[in-house]
């Protein structure tokens, strides 16, 4: 365990270092985070508003969620994955251009997402499908349907790790995409994904560190009785949160193009040591 672990942080610093060296990728995932808490607010602010006004809404809840509430949940879900998967491409593909040598811009990120409107739309469909899928076993399973959505998500989750990669390399459509991902998973390294995949446990870490800095900040400036002091901790800690969460999302998807790139040409990219993915994907010893 202790060598995985040391493996995913190798990896994850050459990740960090084509980073630091080309920055404008947070954008993509800064973009993609406003974008989504405006569908999200555009989506639920109507129905809570709905719901309030409705006394019978509380009763309906408890018997269960009609057709119209399911097919609006899908519509939710359909446009907060098209938007995700938009900049994730847009993202995936600058990082691949970078990881190739190739002059990026965000722009060159933005065109290549666009050319890839219809593949996008249609891999979100397959994802909206699968998360009102889950939802409806977990809503009628109750603990037990909490849990099988548990597995079938990690499952999902590692199957599709490489689509994007996929979608932004071939000319492909989104089932052809996945069935590739898959593929690629089960030839090269399959379950070692996710022990290899170090980067969600560090920055996990990384989070709860945050929260104890943060909580230390909050709580001293409360201590002071201060109301500047309060807002000045309170910025700190948000910005503190959201610069993890950009830097996390963009280490995803610089990883994933790396891993995609070696699992199909064999090369390893510009700041990425050729043993160190051999070793993550080496296959797993039965």
């Amino acid at each position: 365990m202790a060598g995985k672990f040391a493996r995913s942080w190798a990896l994850m610093k050459a990740s960090a270092a084509v980073l630091r060296s080309d920055k404008s990728l947070l954008v993509f995932p800064l973009l993609s985070g406003l974008c989504t808490l405006l569908v999200a607010a555009s989506f639920l602010i109507p129905v809570g508003l709905m719901a309030f006004g409705d006394g019978h809404a509380g009763a309906r809840v408890e018997e269960g969620m009609s057709a119209g509430a399911y097919l609006l949940m899908f519509g939710f879900y359909l446009v907060q994955y098209f938007v995700i998967i938009f900049f994730q491409t847009a993202l995936t593909g600058v990082a691949l251009m970078h990881l190739r040598g190739e002059p990026t811009s965000v722009a060159a990120g933005f065109a290549l997402a666009r050319a890839r409107l219809p593949q996008i739309l249609g891999y979100a469909l397959i994802a909206a499908t699968v998360g009102l899928v889950l939802r409806m076993i977990q809503e009628r399973l109750g603990l037990l349907g909490r849990l099988v959505v548990g597995f079938i998500g990690l499952a999902w989750t590692v199957a599709t790790f490489l689509v994007v990669p996929v979608l932004v390399s071939k000319d492909v459509g989104p089932i052809d995409a996945v069935k590739e991902s898959v593929a690629l998973l089960k030839r090269s390294w399959g379950e070692n994904l996710i022990g290899n995949g170090g980067i969600g446990i560090v920055f996990g870490l990384l989070m709860v560190l945050a929260v104890l800095v943060g909580a230390v900040l909050i709580g001293g400036a409360v201590a002071m009785q201060s109301v500047v002091a309060i807002v000045v901790a309170a910025v700190i800690v948000v910005t503190g949160f959201v610069l993890l969460g950009l830097v996390q999302a963009s280490l995803q998807g610089i990883y994933s193009a790396a891993l995609y790139r070696y699992a199909e040409s064999g090369e390893a990219s510009v700041g990425f040591d050729q043993a160190l993915l051999q070793q993550a994907f080496a296959p797993k010893k039965k």
